[in-house]
């Protein structure tokens, strides 16, 4: 008994010099309902207790998944627990000592302007909240050189952010992403701009799209690709042809380092539309192509991807007609013969008539205009089938 009362006596004796703040050593010993550690407090026989959120942190961590029974560890005292009759017990950090010694090395380490590597562990109104071994906020105006509207893309990340304010004692380490990005596109813009020229052929990432073209990552540099760059067809949204995280070959069009902006084509990289319409369509061949536009002068069909020929308005039908809106619609489909190809000058003739019988009293006009036909008529006959068109008569019906 006298045993007892001396183990008990020595018990309080050395939980009496237990101090809130002191740093000791504590066993784990069990796991309680409410999830917390119950450890013992090595040297003293004296327990303590770790609650969930003075062990790590991050909110997400579990230290019942992350401990075991006979772990010890370094911890704080917080504050005491229970009257002094009973022995007393102990509410203990691991938390708040890593962060106390996360601060003595922040502030021996580290200055504003360093650079740290920190992992987001929390998504908060107005910010991201990372672990420097301290808690840390970046901003929600310092995370990117954009507008950002949905933070939590971020939430699991390592990034890299510059040290704007540390103060040790108001526990408050302010960080900022965007300082970083800054300068890596800083030097990203030197070296792209360093190796590449116009008229380079290279690969990109798609990075972002808009309804206007899509930004193409050239090694942390974006170039922009209008969508009538994406390809020969017509192409409404970039994203009906391309996805983000795509790899592509774009051409350099363009190059201003003042204003950090390249101009890139895609379509430009593949075969044009051209390039095989002699061999595809050669002159007396019958296609099947798509009224696209129509104008005073004629009407332009679509037979190939970007590829389109003029059906001058004397080629549309054997009758008369004032103008081709009479007979034609935009997006129908129509039969044409080819009556000239010149692909050089991406120069297209069809003609809708050829296909079609001469009326009969057409055949009988031009029976009888053959037989009395001089010889000086013969020679100055010009044909009245069209073979193309000229650029007055574009501009022409353009400017009307």
């Amino acid at each position: 008994m006298n045993e007892e009362n001396n183990e008990l006596l020595a018990a309080l004796d050395a939980a009496a010099e237990i101090n809130v703040g002191d740093i000791v050593k504590g066993e784990v010993l069990a796991f309680d309902d409410q999830r917390q550690a119950i450890v013992g407090i090595q040297g003293t026989g004296v327990e303590g207790v770790i609650p969930g959120r003075e062990y790590s942190n991050n909110p997400d961590a579990d230290m019942t998944a992350e401990l075991k029974i006979g772990d010890v560890l370094d911890l704080v005292v917080t504050r005491k627990i229970g009257s002094d009759k009973e022995g007393g017990s102990y509410l203990l950090s691991k938390k708040r000592l890593e962060v106390r010694k996360a601060w003595e090395n922040l502030e021996k380490d580290h200055k504003p302007g360093d650079i740290l590597e920190v992992p987001v562990i929390q998504v908060v109104r107005g910010g991201l909240v990372v672990d420097a071994g301290v808690r840390g906020f970046i901003p929600a105006s310092m995370i990117e050189n954009r507008f950002v509207s949905d933070l939590n893309q971020y939430k699991g990340q390592t990034v890299r952010a510059e040290i704007v304010e540390i103060d040790p004692a108001d526990n408050r380490l302010i960080l900022s992403r965007r300082a970083v990005l800054s300068a890596e596109h800083s030097a990203a813009i030197e070296k792209v701009f360093g190796q590449i020229s116009v008229n380079d052929v290279v690969e990109g990432k798609v990075a972002r799209m808009t309804d206007f073209g899509a930004f193409i990552d050239l090694g942390g540099v974006d170039g922009l690709v209008h969508v009538s760059e994406i390809s020969y067809d017509r192409v409404s949204k970039p994203s009906d042809v391309l996805s983000v995280g795509e790899t592509v070959k774009v051409k350099v069009l363009a190059m201003d380092a003042e204003k950090q902006r390249i101009s890139l084509s895609i379509k430009q990289t593949q075969p044009g539309p051209w390039e095989k319409i002699a061999q595809d369509a050669p002159e007396g061949s019958v296609l099947e192509g798509t009224v696209k536009r129509l104008t005073d002068f004629g009407a332009f069909v679509e037979v190939a991807a970007g590829v389109e020929g003029l059906v001058h308005i004397s080629q549309i039908s054997h009758n008369h007609i004032d103008a081709p809106s009479d007979v034609l619609k935009s997006g129908e489909s129509v039969k044409v013969k080819v009556l000239s190809v010149d692909p050089a000058a991406q120069r297209l003739s069809l003609s809708i008539k050829a296909l079609e019988e001469r009326p009969a009293a057409q055949k009988a006009e031009k029976s009888e205009d053959k037989s009395s036909a001089s010889s000086s008529d013969i020679k100055n006959y010009s044909s009245d089938d069209d073979e193309g068109f000229t650029i007055g008569d574009i501009l022409g019906d353009l400017n009307k």
